[in-house]
């Protein structure tokens, strides 16, 4: 081959800059380039019909033919190669650009539509393409550029004023359509091709012969842009066999093309499904304090089976759930999405902690086989500042007190969700007040090089380390703990979706709580008033009496009409004043139109009215309807 090594890698030598992305570049004036070559003589290309000095007139031999015709099949196999690499838009982008150039051709353009459709999308009419990227425009086909001695050089200018990115508005009936509709690569020698790179690039001054070749990209369904192959006026023009390499570049680019937009939206869908399957926001439920996080295992495996939950309950308490279904995969986030669904169902229904994995366990299995998941599920009582919780063979949870010494909670570890036939045992502990329980699957303490038991005492090291740097006379910060604790995963430890559950447990004060029995008969309403003005009275909320006693008498007056045990009245001050009666009848009270000439009937407007909140929840042997009413806000001192 005259002395020049055949082409295997369409990797330009490092030496040779390159340009960056469209994007970056903010003159207008002309196509961004890098800093000028140093000639010819310092890095010439290879093109892959022969070498650049051979003649257009030289006619090869049956040998040389051979030896070229294999050549130019070892670029195009590397350079598909190069392409197929690339994972989404931008790599495939690039791929094409690297491939092409300098080997092929001398500096490209790409042009995708705006915006990019996907499958069976209605397309956009007028199409619209977009300048994506440019690669390797030199000095020499700028006007005036270095190295031209003066002389005006054929160029490919944009044109002065454009923005970086140049896009183009394609006409129905224009020569840029019709080249688009023809989808073969084009040279622009002639008059249809050179008026669509006219019409494409916005620039009168347009390279002479056959130096740069049009190249529609066709996806699947559709054409998705295009491609300009630019050579120097130095070096040999484009021939016939060169439209042929075209032609595969830009199929395997448009393919590549659609592959990365079809990555891009399952990814999407992925990340819509999992952030779907896990709560919006987490309550404020009463004397407790959330934060939580969810980060999932790659970039490449972003759904997983990882959850978590915090469930208001019936007397101001609270359910805190985290679980793991096994599994990184569409499937998982939609069973997670399933038993997440079953543990709100059944915390409605104010089960015990080791029924609610009971039933858990079974709708396991209903779900089919190895439909296997760990999960922790714990009750806190602020009023009784204590903790009932059963595991499902999850990683157990970590109390770390204000003093920033920490437990690991010794719950039994159980079987996990989905073995069947299991008796999950259910423990009971202190949760004082200012302590915080930290809840988190298996993928923040275990990875390939961490066993899973080390990984525990990193995070309680970690806890209290966090905890030893906030002033003594204050608690660590929620959500800045939250952040310290996933610091403990190092870049290379992350194999699984880390799902992470802070709670900080303040609880309600025995002086700010009063419960009292009420026989179920009509003289209790009295004794139920007289509770309530006598623990406002005590709490300094005389504002408030009037509105909380006629509300206490509507509820407690339903209550006792119809129950055959005695009803519980509970009052409790927060920074709302939260009255709660539970009776055994399980029906709920429901709001209805009363009549002109109806006695009753009103009471639910009322506490609808007046109240802040309220609502209404079964119990195993009754209801419990509860309404909220807020304190006022303190007097300021007064003035001297």
């Amino acid at each position: 081959m005259d002395g020049h090594p055949l082409v295997t890698d369409p990797t330009p030598p490092p030496p040779v800059a390159r340009t960056a992305d469209a994007t970056a570049h903010t003159d207008g004036s002309a196509i961004p380039h890098a800093r000028p070559e140093q000639g010819p003589a310092a890095h010439e290309p290879v093109r892959p019909g022969g070498p650049p000095e051979r003649s257009a007139r030289h006619r090869p031999s049956g040998a040389e033919f051979g030896s070229l015709e294999g050549e130019r099949l070892r670029f195009v196999g590397s350079a598909t190669r190069r392409i197929a690499r690339g994972i989404d838009l931008d790599e495939t982008v690039l791929g094409l650009c690297r491939a092409s150039v300098p080997t092929f051709s001398d500096a490209i353009l790409v042009y995708l539509s705006e915006p990019l459709l996907i499958g069976d999308e209605q397309p956009v009419s007028p199409q619209v393409l977009k300048l994506r990227r440019t690669d390797r425009i030199p000095v020499a086909l700028v006007p005036g550029g270095e190295g031209t001695g003066g002389a005006r050089p054929r160029s490919f200018p944009l044109p002065a004023g454009s923005a970086p990115l140049g896009s183009c508005t394609v006409r129905g009936n224009g020569p840029l359509a019709e080249v688009l509709r023809g989808v073969r690569p084009v040279f622009t020698d002639s008059g249809v091709p050179r008026a669509a790179l006219r019409e494409l690039s916005g620039s009168e001054l347009l390279p002479e012969s056959r130096r740069a070749v049009l190249a529609p990209l066709r996806g699947r369904r559709r054409v998705i842009g295009a491609a300009v192959f630019l050579r120097r006026p130095e070096r040999e023009p484009f021939g016939e066999e060169d439209l042929q390499v075209a032609a595969q570049l830009a199929t395997h680019s448009a393919l590549g093309v659609d592959k990365a937009i079809l990555y891009d939206r399952e990814a999407s869908i992925a990340d819509e499904l999992q952030r779907t399957m896990l709560p919006d926001e987490l309550p404020q439920p009463t004397g407790v304090r959330l934060a939580s996080r969810y980060l999932p295992a790659a970039q490449s495996a972003r759904v997983g089976g990882d959850w978590y939950d915090a469930i208001p309950l019936p007397g101001s308490r609270v359910a805190l759930v985290v679980g793991d279904v096994m599994g990184h995969s569409t499937t998982s986030a939609a069973i997670m999405g399933q038993l997440r669904t079953t543990v709100q169902t059944l915390a409605g229904l104010d089960l015990p902690p080791q029924e609610v994995l009971h039933h858990l366990d079974e709708q396991a299995q209903r779900l089919g086989q190895d439909r296997m998941a760990t999960c922790l599920y714990a009750v806190y009582d602020p009023v009784a500042h204590r903790i009932t919780a059963a595991n499902a063979g999850h990683p157990p949870p970590v109390l770390l007190y204000p003093d920033s010494s920490t437990d690991l909670v010794q719950l039994p570890p159980n079987a996990p969700i989905g073995v069947g036939g299991v008796d999950f045992e259910t423990v009971e502990f202190d949760a004082p007040a200012g302590a915080t329980l930290v809840l988190y699957t298996d993928g923040l303490v275990e990875s390939r090089t961490r066993d899973i038991w080390a990984g525990v005492e990193h995070l309680r090291e970690k806890l209290t380390e966090t905890v030893r740097l906030t002033r003594p006379d204050a608690a660590a910060p929620l959500e800045p703990l939250c952040d310290e604790v996933l610091d403990i995963v190092g870049p290379g430890d992350r194999d699984d979706d880390i799902a992470l559950l802070a709670a900080r447990f303040e609880g309600i004060a025995p002086q700010d709580v009063a419960v009292t029995e009420l026989e179920p008969r009509a003289e209790s309403v009295r004794e139920a008033r007289r509770l309530v003005r006598a623990m406002l009275a005590d709490w300094d909320l005389g504002e408030i009496e009037e509105s909380v006693e006629l509300l206490v008498s509507e509820v407690v007056t339903n209550a006792v009409r119809y129950a055959e045990r005695p009803v519980t009245l509970r009052l409790l001050r927060t920074d709302v004043v939260r009255c709660e009666v539970g009776d055994d009848v399980p029906q709920l009270p429901r709001m209805r139109q009363a009549g002109p000439a109806d006695e009753g009937g009103r009471g639910l407007y009322l506490v609808q009215r007046l109240a802040r909140r309220w609502g209404a929840t079964r119990l195993g042997t009754g209801k419990l309807v509860w309404f909220e009413v807020a304190c006022p806000a303190p007097s300021a001192p007064a003035q001297s």
